[in-house]
């Protein structure tokens, strides 16, 4: 038999071998690796009966080292992309109602204070700072809103029940 077609042979029987026990690209990278080990490392066995024997024991330490590397770089525990859930852009519907329902909480206490607490609160929103703010009320002292802002604020929790979140 010719040694081409003695490799041809050998090669298809690591193919399988290594494909029983890898997936089918790592068996196709572990198979290419043996026969170019074999090669060039024993050109001078060219024997069936020694080739054989050695090729299977080389394909062996190939698919160690293989399952070794897949270990070490973590691609036993990987997911395939394809199967990560994608991220919603918005809110998820329970979110969503709990943020609507905490709005209509907070204008509805809102809407029960005071003329200077609603004031106060729309001007912090516009991005007033306390300073702006005092020039606003023409107080004298800083001090003056930041105890104004306190007891709005206050009150403000005390008009939604002593709690920013709705208790289950």
């Amino acid at each position: 038999m010719p040694s081409d077609e003695i490799l041809r042979l050998l090669r298809e029987r690591i193919l399988h071998f290594a494909a029983s026990r890898l997936s089918r690209e790592a068996a196709e990278d572990v198979t290419q690796e043996t026969m170019l080990l074999l090669h060039e490392k024993y050109p001078h066995v060219a024997e069936t009966s020694e080739l054989l024997p050695l090729a299977f024991q080389v394909v062996r330490f190939k698919m160690a080292g293989q399952v070794r590397k897949s270990v070490r770089r973590g691609e036993s525990r990987s997911i395939p992309v394809e199967d990560l859930p994608l991220p919603s852009a918005g809110d998820d519907p329970e979110r969503a109602a709990s943020r609507a329902e905490m709005r209509s909480r907070l204008l509805a206490a809102i809407q029960e204070l005071g003329e200077r607490c609603r004031e106060i609160f729309r001007l912090k929103l516009e991005g007033r700072n306390f300073e702006e703010i005092r020039a606003h009320f023409a107080v004298e002292s800083i001090n003056t809103i930041y105890t104004w802002d306190s007891r709005c604020r206050k009150s403000l929790l005390e008009k939604m029940g002593g709690r920013w979140e709705v208790q289950p």
